[in-house]
């Protein structure tokens, strides 16, 4: 079992929990695939894209129950970064943290 993290608005994914789907976030939707990334990716994630973000989520799945749609692609320093060709069903994501903001304004992830 390998997890995959995704950050992103605590409003979109209440609306992803009350449709039972996560079709993705504006760059998701954009660039059409949702964009995961590795434990060793996600918060260099944070702080490029959600830095000084509040009301964020960590949801965290395991890429194995993906499939096929998920493809590692090039992208940050030609790092091999997971992307979701299709849906995330709500059922089978592992976990939902909330990521917050630490005194020092760096984002305070769960253990993994």
């Amino acid at each position: 079992m390998t997890m995959i993290y995704k950050i992103l608005a605590a409003s979109i994914w209440q609306q992803a929990e009350a449709s039972g789907t996560f079709l993705g976030a504006g760059i998701d939707l954009a660039d059409g695939y949702i964009h995961f990334s590795t434990a060793d990716q996600v918060r260099q994630t944070a702080a490029l894209h959600f830095a000084g973000q509040n009301d964020l989520v960590l949801v965290a799945v395991d890429s194995d129950r993906l499939g096929s749609a998920l493809v590692f692609e090039p992208s940050r320093g030609g790092q091999l970064f997971p992307h979701l060709y299709g849906h995330l069903a709500v059922d089978i994501v592992a976990y939902v943290h909330p990521l917050a903001l630490g005194p020092d304004g760096v984002h305070q992830f769960p253990v993994f």
